[in-house]
């Protein structure tokens, strides 16, 4: 599939084609395509294009290599270039390679003038149903505005069952476990009640992720 995304942009670049030719073209890049794209509305390009943040411009931004399969029949896709659409890459990678969800990759910013702003990096995690983006400037600007008493990761409200030990605040689903848990900000946690529980819940500050 992911050998047929020039051949799909090359098709929409092509003004020319009518209707009936449009229909071909993607008729002709397989049923799997067909699977992975699935139109839309009435063009048959529509769930394709949906990948991009502009879908009357696509254009990857961006240079796919598809090495050859390998003696397990496994292929090795690299996407690489120096404007790269991060959106197009994360909603191809989400429709085109299923098997390898979740997945995620991180990516540079650089400039070649010293530009405030113009520096840092993000990643990108993957998942059936959802795209995360995270930044290096989303972490900065928390970071300058944190106080130094703030809880930098975060605040869950935990209790004590007695058979089940401690357990963390789901706000949709009520006390579980720590991965499911509601994580709060400091000026949410000023502003949100403590559930009511047989043992009094409390506040608890999230360690630092692991390295």
């Amino acid at each position: 599939m992911v050998r047929r995304v020039d051949d799909a942009i090359d098709a929409l670049d092509d003004a020319s084609l009518e209707p009936e030719q449009r229909a071909a073209r993607f008729a002709a890049l397989g049923p799997a395509f067909a699977a992975s794209f699935a139109p839309t509305d009435a063009d048959p390009f529509s769930g394709f294009v949906g990948i991009f943040p502009d879908p009357d411009y696509p254009r990857l931004g961006f240079t796919l290599q598809v090495d050859s399969a390998g003696a397990d029949d496994r292929v090795g896709v690299w996407i690489h270039g120096d404007q790269v659409d991060i959106e197009a890459a994360a909603g191809l990678i989400q429709a085109a390679a299923k098997s390898a969800l979740p997945f995620g990759f991180e990516y540079a910013l650089d400039c070649d003038r010293m530009r405030p702003c113009e520096f840092g990096g993000g990643f990108v995690v993957i998942r059936a149903d959802d795209i995360e983006f995270g930044g290096s400037a989303r972490g900065l600007e928390k970071a300058l505005s944190r106080r130094p008493d703030e809880a930098e990761n975060g605040l869950v409200i935990a209790t004590r069952d007695a058979e089940e030990g401690l357990l963390f605040w789901n706000s949709d689903t009520g006390f579980g476990a720590l991965e499911t848990a509601t994580v709060f900000s400091d000026a949410e946690a000023a502003n949100a009640d403590l559930p009511i529980a047989d043992d009094q819940p409390e506040w608890l500050a999230l360690p630092p992720p692991l390295a």
